[in-house]
């Protein structure tokens, strides 16, 4: 097997639109890891991103009648800019369906390529079945985004050249995960060449499908329900079919990293290259930060910066959350005594630190609950401070890993729910389109009493929103099957802390 994809690699058409990028060392990480880190700087791409190669691949191999009725693909963003930019080289039409939800920046740039665009669904299953019914219908070659030998084998050429521009001591490259195209096209020459090199697949903790299927010894489908939606990139709920005969032999190690891992390693790739990562392209410097923090420093190795497109109204919402991820901040919910002098000696508690975040809510004539946020110097501070707190009396809740806390409630401390009825809380997520929010509430309708409601623009393709609605415990299922009729995503929320401490 490996020896066919390393002639087929050797042989890709990919230099024609792709650049050979640079493989550059992470000075300010490399010193504070003591690990020699190299990123291969494929976001420098001219589509920001390693699509290109294996797109171009695929079609610089189609025969002329193929040419001459087109491509198709769905596609949220980077796969679609490979091949509408392909085609334009290569002097096809190519039809691209996105979902309807798409951020703007990858519709535009798939436009500024001369793709045609069809939109169409909230996800990428809809725009995937669409597409197969147009390449159908139409007599269109389907250009699949990773689940194909000379796309596997254009992505490989991105291995390459990581032995060709280093050929001393390597102990791994980290690879970002999603259908598995890039690990499977990497992983064949690298291993081929030079087998003791450990290949490391890095995936987010919401759409690990490979670690899913490394653990069943086969491919399982991940449910659409618990599909993370951050790292969009790499959102793919089933590994390719060609992909994980490649990945399951030759795939060493398969980490899983959570969304404030990434949003601190973008921060890291912005301190070393002033180059602001996407999430997905930001995956594998999390990936080799957690094994490193976890083992001890490594040999050298490298960490596929698979990508740059990201919205930057992405960015206020990936700063927050760094942090917390480079375990330099922790969030805190502490009650404490309503009387005169209590909040200067829990000031006087949390010590000389810097407070990123400080909100203060009266609960009742006897206590008080107070929102913060605290740097620290590692997991091992944060916990020492929390005992600390603990020990002079205080009641505290660690929300630091708490997404409710960290997504909504943060920003509404001081509601409350007011009367006596109880409320029951729901966290949703629907798609982010023009009209989304108000198509949103129309779905809620009029029947059901709504008591809290906070919504924050991401600049995601998909929003976010924190809804309360009056009603009894009975009525839960009376309501929860209403909910699945509007059809998005959700979470029942009412027992969170957060909402305990601050909200309820």
């Amino acid at each position: 097997m490996l020896e066919r994809y390393v002639k087929k690699i050797l042989a890709a058409r990919v230099y024609d639109v792709a650049r050979t990028t640079p493989l550059q060392t992470l000075d300010v990480l490399s010193e504070r890891l003591d690990t020699p880190v190299l990123a291969k700087r494929e976001d420098l791409q001219p589509v920001f991103s390693f699509k290109l190669r294996g797109a171009y691949n695929k079609m610089a191999h189609l025969d002329a009648g193929e040419r001459a009725r087109g491509v198709i693909t769905a596609s949220a963003g980077n796969h679609a800019q490979g091949v509408a930019l392909a085609a334009k080289t290569l002097g096809c039409r190519a039809t691209i369906v996105m979902g309807r939800n798409t951020p703007s920046i990858k519709v535009n740039a798939v436009k500024r390529h001369g793709g045609h665009i069809v939109l169409h669904g909230d996800t990428y299953n809809d725009a995937s079945a669409h597409a197969h019914r147009l390449a159908e219908e139409k007599g269109l070659t389907y250009v699949h985004p990773y689940d194909d030998p000379e796309v596997i084998a254009g992505q490989g050429t991105v291995g390459m050249e990581i032995l060709n521009q280093h050929s001393g001591d390597l102990e791994a490259v980290y690879v970002p995960v999603g259908g598995g195209g890039l690990i499977s096209g990497i992983a064949a020459y690298v291993k081929y060449l030079r087998p003791d090199v450990r290949i490391v697949g890095v995936e987010a903790e919401g759409s690990a499908c490979l670690a899913a299927a490394r653990a069943a010894g086969r491919r399982v489908r991940l449910p659409y329900e618990t599909l993370d939606l951050f790292a969009d990139g790499v959102s793919v709920a089933q590994i390719g079919r060609e992909t994980f005969k490649i990945c399951r032999r030759y795939v060493d190690e398969v980490i899983t990293v959570s969304t404030d891992e990434i949003c601190a390693a973008i921060k890291d790739l912005y301190d070393d290259m002033r180059s602001i990562a996407e999430p997905a392209g930001a995956l594998s410097v999390a990936g080799l930060k957690k094994v490193v923090e976890a083992r001890g420093p490594q040999g050298p190795s490298v960490a596929v910066v698979s990508g740059a497109n990201v919205n930057f109204d992405r960015l206020r919402h990936i700063s927050e959350r760094a942090e917390v991820g480079e375990h330099r901040e922790v969030v805190l919910g502490v009650t404490i005594p309503e009387k005169p002098g209590s909040f200067r000696r829990f000031c006087r508690t949390l010590g000389k630190r810097s407070v990123t975040e400080f909100n203060y809510r009266r609960a009742d004539v006897f206590e008080a609950h107070v929102y913060v946020g605290a740097q620290v110097d590692t997991p091992a501070d944060g916990r020492a401070l929390i005992e600390r707190l603990r020990g002079a009396g205080y009641a505290v809740e660690d929300m630091t890993l708490n997404e409710t806390a960290k997504l909504h409630v943060r920003h509404m401390v001081g509601g409350r729910s007011g009367g006596d009825a109880p409320e029951l809380l729901y966290r949703f997520e629907f798609p982010e389109r023009p009209g989304a929010l108000m198509g949103f509430l129309n779905g809620l309708g009029s029947r059901w009493d709504i008591t809290l409601f906070h919504y924050r623009n991401h600049g995601a393709a998909w929003g976010r929103v924190l809804v309360g609605f009056r009603g009894q415990s009975k009525e839960r299922r009376a309501l929860e099957a209403f909910l699945k009729q509007i059809g998005y995503r959700y979470w029942e929320e009412s027992g969170n802390a957060a909402y305990r401490l601050f909200l309820a």
